[in-house]
């Protein structure tokens, strides 16, 4: 299960090169990334059909990560799906990442149009969230994802931000990445998402934000932002 799309996360990278949630009106609009040039069929692999052995099996295996984790881990992976901010990555970084205004723009333009890719996806696959599949499933909060399950936005988000500030801060690159993991990986313990989505998310979110790095057209305002996290 985990193999088959730990490999589309490495082939989408290889092929193609609550409350404190931020809100639509608090990103710039997506304006550098082709729509076309990232058909959601075309760079990431489907998610496993409903009632299909695989999915069987995520579900089984999101009650059991669930039943074994920590009220600790718990409560920490509930902060996170409500608290989706490059501030998520304060501690790594040792820096207030909103207190920078280069780096903040850069990862606001970065998690605009990762967000714009991952919202055209989860338009075309519609997948239903597994604890909508089974209500008897434990999971944090309840929910109000109906069928935009796949792929994970907030591991998308961790996973752009992340990859981003690993590029900035190569120093820090195993923190950050790590992090980037571990907030990814609360959404499978809050049982929120399949493990399926939250690896799809990790491929969309690690391409986007690669491909924005090495695009001329932001390479003043990664080296501005670059500039600005060796000062810190």
């Amino acid at each position: 299960m985990h193999l088959r799309y730990g490999m589309a996360v490495a082939l989408a990278v290889g092929l193609l090169g609550g409350d404190a949630v931020a809100k639509d009106h608090d990103r710039p609009a997506a304006t550098l990334l082709d729509p076309q040039g990232y058909a959601p069929a075309s760079i990431v692999a489907p998610p496993p059909a409903p009632d299909s052995v695989v999915a069987r099996q995520e579900l089984a295996y999101l009650r059991a990560l669930h039943r074994a984790a920590s009220a600790e881990r718990i409560a920490r992976a509930d902060a996170d799906g409500h608290d989706k901010g490059p501030h998520a990555f304060n501690a790594v970084t040792g820096v207030d990442l909103t207190a920078l205004p280069a780096t903040a723009a850069l990862l606001a333009r970065v998690d605009a149009e990762t967000s714009a890719i991952v919202d055209a996806a989860k338009d075309h696959f519609r997948r239903a969230r597994p604890y909508r599949t089974d209500p008897t499933l434990p999971h944090c909060g309840k929910g109000k994802g109906v069928d935009d399950s796949y792929p994970s936005g907030h591991s998308a988000f961790a996973w752009s931000t992340g990859w981003t500030l690993a590029q900035l801060m190569p120093d820090r690159a195993p923190a950050i990445l790590d992090r980037a993991r571990d907030y990814a990986e609360g959404r499978a313990i809050c049982a929120v998402h399949y493990p399926s989505d939250i690896e799809a998310g990790h491929a969309l979110g690690q391409l986007v934000a690669d491909r924005l790095l090495h695009d001329p057209r932001l390479a003043d305002q990664v080296a501005a932002a670059r500039a600005e996290l060796a000062r810190r």
